[in-house]
């Protein structure tokens, strides 16, 4: 599995913003725009740049927290 794979990510629409929010909990705050697909995009690439930038750095990643179900309820 890949590094990235670990992590859940997603994209929802806020009503008080007014845009679309992609959010990847355990490693960032948010990515926002105005496309989804291109929100979910930019998103992973970013993650994917963490990823990288603690590996360069011979950083431990954090241990993937997030589950999908509890955030709704």
């Amino acid at each position: 599995m890949k590094a990235i794979d670990r992590y859940h990510k997603w994209v929802e629409w806020s009503d008080e913003d007014q845009v679309y929010i992609g959010k990847c909990p355990d490693l960032m705050t948010g990515i926002h725009g105005d496309d989804p697909l291109k929100v979910f995009a930019e998103l992973c690439e970013t993650v994917d740049d963490i990823i990288g930038h603690f590996e360069k750095s011979g950083r431990v990643l954090p241990e993937s927290k997030t589950r999908p179900m509890m955030e709704l309820a």
